[in-house]
């Protein structure tokens, strides 16, 4: 679905179209600020759902699930890493140990931008032992990748810095996040201006769940909803219990998106936003049947083009 692109896009459109008439060409025309100032692209729900595809592949081949130190985790991370470099990225495998195990966090660095001033975009690409994890954690994990290759197709130019990251371990209590946050200097902690997190954003009976942390980030997505007539609440049942907490504790602004997990959709919730009250969000949240049936398509759609919004509005 494409959504409605930015007035400040629109006008930058249209200062291009005149310069094209006037001029014959804009090449060269677009400053830097009218470059900074483009919409973020439609993310095709269609590439996301071919990942999820892929990772539900990967789990299959691998005794039905992609969770920390066994073969499905490093194949899942394999092949996000050959889509990253071929698309330009500067990609590194961070490695540590959990459980007696070897964990995985792959980051992905776009060249350019300010390097004092990082956004981040991440999300946990492990699954737990007893299902493929496709919506807890390949939605997040897809809709990242996309946007990221979106950002290499877009020869996205950003004033700052870009980072991405899939973190292992997180089902085991944090702990691929929590390593690469700690294991960061001081200095390199302070130079992360955003971190956003994306833990489950396709659940089949979703919701739009907001982090209310950093404020700027908070709004950044909530106006973006607004935009699309959807309402969001505040999100609190995994409120600390995902990727963005080490950042959090480190003093990193962060935010993120979720589409509801093992509790109980009420009656208003369902009012306006649609699915069935009194069921889970995800009734298959840490089970085997969370599989590529257990996506919603228009939640998926949604918030991956709410990952780009994101990522292009706080980059500027």
């Amino acid at each position: 679905m494409k959504l409605p692109v930015s007035w400040r896009a629109s006008a930058t459109a249209a200062v291009a179209a005149a310069t094209l008439l006037t001029s014959g060409s804009i090449a060269g025309a677009a400053s830097k600020a009218d470059v900074e100032a483009a919409a973020a692209p439609d993310i095709p729900v269609a590439n996301v759902k071919a990942h999820l595809t892929q990772l539900q592949s990967i789990a299959t081949a691998n005794g039905g699930n992609r969770a920390h130190g066994r073969p499905g985790y490093k194949a899942s991370l394999d092949y996000v890493k050959a889509k990253l470099d071929a698309a330009g990225y500067t990609t590194a495998i961070q490695q540590f140990t959990s459980s007696g195990r070897t964990g995985y966090n792959l980051i992905a660095d776009w060249p350019g931008g300010d390097t004092n001033q990082v956004v981040m975009a991440g999300s946990h690409l492990d699954s737990v032992s007893s299902g493929p994890g496709i919506n807890d954690n390949g939605s997040g994990s897809a809709a990242v990748l996309e946007t990221a290759l979106a950002v290499s197709r877009a020869g996205y130019q950003p004033t700052k810095h870009l980072r991405f990251a899939w973190w292992g371990a997180e089902e085991l209590g944090l702990v691929g996040s929590r390593y690469y946050v700690n294991n960061l200097s001081s200095a390199n902690r302070a130079k992360i201006s955003g971190y956003l997190n994306f833990d489950m954003i396709g659940s089949p009976n979703p919701g739009y769940f907001v982090y209310d942390d950093d404020p700027a980030i908070e709004k950044t997505f909530k106006d973006y909803y607004a935009g699309l007539g959807v309402a969001t609440e505040i999100e609190t049942e995994g409120d600390g219990r995902s990727d963005h907490a080490p950042f959090k504790s480190a003093g990193v602004p962060v935010g993120g998106l979720f589409t509801g997990a093992s509790r109980t959709k009420t009656a208003a919730q369902a009012a306006k936003w649609g699915g069935t009250s009194g069921q889970s969000f995800d009734r298959c949240y840490h089970s085997s049947c969370d599989t590529t049936s257990n996506i919603n398509d228009t939640a998926l759609n949604r918030n991956s083009d709410a990952v780009a919004h994101a990522v292009w509005e706080l980059s500027e």
